[in-house]
């Protein structure tokens, strides 16, 4: 088995970048697809991506040209015989996943690792198809991925730690950030994350501020570089709305990240965002944009509860063990550019401050969603920091 060897299964935008990743870090890289229409598209996309590198002086020709030669199209599974790491980045479908994986087993070299790059889905169910279930991991690259730094690294219940070692040492070769999170629903960003978007679409709903003034108000009292409507229609809002969906689910229905009608209902009608023209926001030419009422009482407020939100997640993160108060912090930082890692932010608030807000929406709401983590209290009471 040749270990410079890579597989990657979709050529869509998430697999057509990291083939671009795992080529610019020298090593020869397959790209499969049932589609051969996709595959193409892909091949055409990377010329004209690496084109416009070379044309700002990112990359040199020489570079664009090796990418281009370590990168191979191919329209059989059989190609991957020789493969030692294959990610999968296709649809987020559990059923396509274990049959691709199935198959996958039977044409790959007993130590080849087998990975999915699934943003929601359980590794564990990917990896229960597999009669060597122990070799399948999480590999979770964000999009677009030859710019984001952040990969998440989640070992199923069933995975050897060689094998956890051997992914994280290859991906960090690519010059990746890596975190190590267990396999639980959205892993680590996509969990703590929910309550960006979920409170904010909370405070919208309520009539306490209209989308304008709450995309302000996060960014101004914040810094974040975009507001949380910004960035649904950014990502998109098919796809936030069924992440969401999906780890609520999976999560037993659990109240903190139940999905809002106004999602569903922008879903439903097919207002995604950016790429449909229209979502929160109208990106028509001649669209008149909303003005945000900048007041700044009305602006700390909204900030204060949907920071102390998201504090709260990555508190309870941490008390469940998902991963290391450093990974955590990074996760947010490198994954979904946040301006500060939440538990050194909830340092610099004051955990008391975050406490008493929690404590104030869950009285004043009486739901669960509000619920401080045990963790929070455990640590006000002992005068306790994350961070020294």
């Amino acid at each position: 088995m040749n270990n410079n060897h890579i597989g990657i299964i979709g050529s869509g935008a998430m697999g057509a970048g990291i083939a671009q990743v795992a080529a610019a870090a020298g090593y020869e890289v397959l790209i499969y697809d049932n589609n051969s229409a996709a595959l193409e598209k892909a091949k055409i996309t990377l010329d004209n991506t690496l084109k416009k590198l070379v044309e700002k002086q990112k990359i040199t020709e020489q570079v664009a040209k090796d990418i281009i030669s370590k990168t191979h199209y191919v329209n059989s599974l059989a190609d991957f015989k020789n493969c030692s790491l294959i990610i999968e980045a296709i649809i987020e479908n559990i059923e396509i996943k274990q049959n691709v994986f199935s198959e996958l087993e039977g044409v790959v070299s007993e130590n080849c690792i087998l990975a999915s790059n699934t943003s929601s889905l359980s590794i564990a169910s990917i990896a229960s198809v597999c009669k060597k279930s122990n070799r399948v991991v999480g590999i979770h690259f964000f999009n677009p991925a030859p710019l984001m730094p952040l990969v998440e690294i989640i070992p199923a219940i069933t995975t050897d730690n060689s094998v956890v070692i051997e992914s994280k040492k290859i991906i960090d070769s690519w010059g990746k950030v890596t975190v190590l999170t267990k396999d639980t629903p959205g892993f680590i960003v996509n969990r703590v994350a929910r309550s960006f978007y979920g409170e904010s679409i909370r405070i919208y709903e309520e009539g306490i501020a209209d989308i304008a003034t709450i995309d302000w108000a996060l960014k101004t009292y914040g810094g974040f570089k975009m507001g949380p409507f910004e960035l649904m229609d950014f990502i998109g809002n098919d796809i936030n709305y069924k992440v969401t969906e999906s780890v609520w689910q999976q999560f037993f229905y659990e109240p903190k990240f139940k999905p809002s009608l106004t999602q569903k209902r922008l879903f439903e009608a097919k207002m995604f965002g950016r790429k449909t023209g229209k979502g929160y926001y109208n990106y028509a030419d001649d669209a008149i944009q909303p003005k945000a009422n900048q007041d700044e009482k009305l602006g700390k407020y909204i900030f204060n509860r949907v920071i102390v939100m998201l504090i709260n997640e990555a508190i309870d993160s941490l008390y469940l063990q998902l991963a290391s108060k450093e990974d955590l912090d990074i996760a947010m930082t490198k994954g979904v550019n946040y301006p500060k890692g939440l538990l050194k932010w909830a340092d610099e608030l004051g955990l008391p401050n975050v406490l008493d807000s929690l404590n104030t929406l869950y009285s004043d709401y009486s739901e669960d969603r509000y619920r401080p983590c045990i963790l929070l209290k455990k640590m006000v009471e002992k005068n306790e920091k994350f961070y020294n």
